[in-house]
């Protein structure tokens, strides 16, 4: 019996063509409505204002008296009207850190503005910022932190308790909110209502997140989305850079430490820039990073805000590599934020503004190397729309198709902009981009992990006028645009780009033990104290205002200084303890910090010694000291 093969592709292709018109099926693990939310939001800002602010500290012990938080010139709207000029979707109010004052009138506790001056007691900070940024159309959030170094409960669970419910006040009483921030410091020293120790607690099931915790958020805000070390909305991108890794996966199989679940505080950071090909959940990477080298305001500070151009730099490898860009804002003592850290918002908006303003790629006609069907649903035109989710699409078997673009005459242009319709899952594992010129096809740029937002910085502007780009997927494709932008820049400088301080030079003072590394100005260079040494001594020669310390740059945080006690003397023998403090955060964000001294220390000789490190050996890249 003979078969007719022509009769049964004639038969068979109308069910082939049926199927060409069906949408692909969504590949892997998909974002919720909450996350396509925020990933459309790409930008926002985190605001650290607490009694920390006023005792000129990076992280508070709980012990600040409730009576020096009261701002002068409090301004929520100038913060928020600074924010919105940049550009950012969002802001978010630390309404608790670590040090456990609350910026609402909370029934959980008495630390907090009501029994501050602050407005008689009767003020409300967290309303402040809300309003303020509903006023310059953001979205509003809030951060509460799970640590709390001033509650005398802090390890039992009645505290657990009372975190929970200063959960439900915030979810309640302050209008629809975009994000619940939890970030991963949990436990260690803290004033704990005078008991002055530090308290250790278990991570994993200490704060009982996904039974009792985050239900919370879930039942009272829906579309709220949580950020913690691993989600379960957004991820830390393990840095405090701004930067997430070249290839960033929005999905992530999130790691436990020494076989335990993971959990806020408790993850292997190990995968979570990169986030992993194919992991089991949709959790893409948060990218924050203070405007400032600390998250809260100081005054030494006021000459290192971030320029605007490091602003883009952190927004093309945060938003352009799939993630948001959360960036911290510190408000001065007074309440508001400094004239160079508003005027760096203003032009860095401006960048953004100009920068995607005019998309080269408008008027342009493509021709796919496959079409899926007829229907415009697939159609290669729609890359070229301004809807994120309408997508180009080939045909089933057709797992790498190539798009050749001609544009509407030649551009200049040096980004190129990719994305993906995430709603049916991260399918590209690269792209490939060539140009046409002298007659033959040359390659421009390539990356990968496409998703949301894929934005690739060439080295140096090109002009063309054909380019084709060649997709490499496991499934289908779903590219959903292509755009071509060239970066404005124009001058900008600081009105005022002088410190408070002077560097001392070495003839000012001697330096023991004699480790040249940590004195050459060469940040990429560090030392390792000889004989397992914890102290470094100095002879003045004239008085000193600050002392500056600088963590080895290379990524390895061993040998860093957690906690330090200064002293001086007067003949090298006798020694008195002039501060006692710590580093803070300074393994997630190895910044250089500066000690301010009260007084000017005149004394003769002066040590500072590492009372807590991180492993065995102290390494210092710098180390500065200064006078007024």
């Amino acid at each position: 019996m003979k078969t007719n093969l022509g009769l049964i592709l004639l038969g068979l292709s109308p069910l082939l063509s049926i199927a060409q018109n069906i949408a692909p099926k969504p590949y892997g693990v998909i974002p919720s409505e909450r996350q396509l939310k925020w990933h459309e939001m790409e930008t926002y800002c985190l605001i650290h204002y607490t009694p920390t602010t006023f005792q000129d500290k990076e992280w508070g012990y709980g012990d600040a008296d409730a009576k020096i938080f009261n701002p002068s010139q409090f301004d929520a709207n100038q913060i928020a009207q600074a924010a919105a000029s940049a550009g950012f979707k969002g802001l978010i109010s630390v309404a608790k850190h670590h040090d456990g004052f609350c910026l609402w009138p909370t029934a959980t506790t008495t630390y907090s503005v009501a029994s501050s001056p602050w407005k008689n007691g009767k003020g409300d900070m967290v309303k402040d910022f809300m309003e303020a940024s509903h006023a310059n159309g953001m979205e509003f959030g809030v951060y509460l932190s799970a640590w709390d170094r001033n509650d005398t409960r802090y390890g039992t669970s009645d505290y657990t308790d009372a975190y929970r419910e200063q959960l439900k006040e915030l979810m309640s009483n302050y209008g629809t909110l975009f994000a619940s921030w939890h970030d991963g410091a949990n436990g260690g020293d803290g004033y704990y209502g005078g008991k002055n120790e530090k308290r250790v607690i278990d991570q994993t099931t200490y704060y009982e997140w996904f039974e009792k915790t985050w239900p919370i958020v879930r039942q009272l805000q829906p579309m709220a989305s949580i950020f913690s070390d691993i989600g379960p909305d957004m991820r830390w991108v393990g840095n405090e850079h701004g930067f997430a890794a070249e290839t960033s996966w929005a999905t992530i199989t999130p790691i436990g430490h020494n076989g335990k679940q993971a959990m806020p505080g408790a993850t292997d950071a190990k995968n979570l820039p990169t986030g992993d090909r194919n992991g089991e959940l949709w959790i893409p990477a948060e990218c924050d990073v203070p405007q400032r080298p600390g998250w809260f305001y100081h005054k030494n500070q006021d000459a290192k805000v971030k320029t605007p151009n490091q602003l883009f730099e952190i927004y093309m490898k945060s938003v352009g590599r799939g993630a948001n860009m959360n960036l911290g804002l510190a408000p001065m003592p007074e309440g508001y934020l400094h004239p160079n850290d508003v005027k760096s918002l203003e032009y860095f908006g401006k960048k953004v503004k100009y920068t995607f303003a005019n998309n080269m790629a408008n008027g342009a006609t493509a021709v796919a190397s496959s079409k899926r069907s007829n229907s415009s649903e697939f159609d290669v035109a729609n890359i070229f729309d301004a809807d994120r989710y309408s997508y180009y699409a080939p045909a089933d078997a057709i797992l790498n198709p190539s798009i050749e673009i001609k544009l509407k005459g030649e551009k200049e242009f040096d980004i190129i902009r990719l994305r993906e319709n995430i709603k049916l899952g991260q399918r590209l594992d690269s792209v490939q981009v060539e140009v046409y010129n002298d007659g033959k096809w040359t390659k421009l740029a390539s990356a990968t992990s496409i998703g949301a937002n894929r934005l690739i910085k060439l080295e140096k502007p090109v002009k063309a006028q054909r380019l084709r780009v060649n997709l490499f997927a496991p499934v289908v494709p779903t590219l959903s645009d292509f755009g071509l932008f060239k970066e404005f820049d124009e001058p900008f400088s600081f009105d005022d780009d002088k410190t408070n301080y002077t560097k001392l030079k070495k003839k000012d003072y001697s330096f023991s033990p004699v480790v040249n590394a940590a004195l050459d100005g060469d940040i990429n260079t560090f030392v390792v104290l000889p004989d397992n040494s914890k102290e470094m001594s100095f002879q003045l020669n004239r008085p000193i205002q600050a002392l500056s310390y600088l963590p080895r740059q290379d990524g390895n945080m061993e040998g860093t200084i957690l906690k330090y006690e200064i002293l001086t003397s007067d003949n090298g023998k006798d020694w008195s303890t002039i501060q006692i403090g710590e580093f803070a955060n300074i393994k997630a964000n190895p910044i250089e910090q500066t000690v301010d001294f009260s007084q000017p220390v005149k004394a003769k000789f002066m040590k500072l010694v590492a009372t807590e490190v991180i492993g065995k050996n102290v390494t210092v890249a710098e180390i500065g000291l200064y006078n007024k």
